[in-house]
């Protein structure tokens, strides 16, 4: 059986290079996020070296022009690659997010991959504690 799925659609107008830049990302996203984890946590720790900490509204600007340029990043199960791309995303402007993988906390068990910036979970729905990180990639983690 399955549900309906709405997907909300972004009330976000892009620039013609955001709008480049955030379609380049999900693009490079998409692949990355067909390899191992341990890939991707290189991949991206090699990227994050010598960046900022992106601050919460980056860090969201930039998960909010991936949402608008993929129905894949907009999907409950496209959490791979739109976290991904938001992280590529801000590095493009100098900055990253913590990418973290992980599970939810509560029945039923399931698997979820997000950004946090300044110590919260950017643009997701959920309360903290609701997500516990087992892979954690920012700025300044030691590649593999």
């Amino acid at each position: 059986m399955t549900a309906p799925t709405v997907l909300e659609r972004p009330e976000v107008v892009l620039r013609p290079s955001r709008r480049l830049g955030a379609m380049a990302a999900v693009g490079a996203a998409r692949l990355l996020a067909t390899q191992s984890p341990a890939r991707i946590r290189r991949v991206l720790a090699r990227l994050g070296a010598g960046a900022q900490p992106a601050d919460y509204a980056t860090a969201l600007a930039a998960r909010q022009a991936v949402m608008a340029v993929s129905l894949t990043c907009r999907g409950a199960r496209g959490c791979v690659p739109r976290s991904i791309a938001t992280t590529l995303l801000c590095r493009m402007t100098g900055s990253v997010p913590t990418w973290c993988v992980g599970v939810r906390t509560v029945a039923p068990f399931a698997a979820h991959a997000w950004v946090e910036a300044e110590g919260a979970i950017v643009g997701e729905p959920m309360p903290p504690g609701y997500l516990r990180a087992l892979l954690a990639v920012g700025p300044g983690s030691a590649p593999w």
